[in-house]
């Protein structure tokens, strides 16, 4: 289950940062990417499903990284957000993502900046696990 969870926060990790690539170098795709959360009750629950997988494997993984507490709590906080996220309708998450989006698109070199950050964050934080 450790080789399991590490793999998926990698996997994390090493989306944020693709995400900060991809917002820089295809911002209109990026863009497109952003306006697709919550786009439909199919969006709503995969976003959901892929959340509380990262989120598990942050809270499984999490005592083999550095800053174990840090990281378990914001696998929990992932974790219990998504559940919270999948008991209320899908519209009303849609709804959120129209006040919410084009927030994050006119500030995208912000998010660019704040997902690579997090994603190098969790990189490192695993990084403990390849050095013990």
């Amino acid at each position: 289950m450790k080789l399991l969870s590490g793999i998926v926060v990698v996997a994390a990790g090493l989306f944020l940062i693709g995400l900060a690539i991809v917002v820089v170098v295809k911002p209109v795709l990026a863009e497109r990417f952003l306006n697709s959360f919550a786009s439909s009750a199919r969006a709503h629950y995969t976003e959901q499903a892929l959340r509380l997988v990262a989120g598990s494997g942050l809270v499984l993984f999490s005592p083999s990284m550095w800053y174990a507490e840090l990281f378990a709590f914001l696998g929990w906080l992932i974790v219990v957000t998504s559940v919270g996220l999948l008991f209320i309708p899908w519209q009303w998450h849609h709804r959120f993502g129209k006040w919410a989006i084009p927030l994050a698109i006119r500030h995208m070199k912000w998010y660019a900046i704040s997902a690579f950050a997090l994603g190098a964050f969790i990189l490192y934080g695993a990084s403990r696990s390849a050095v013990s």
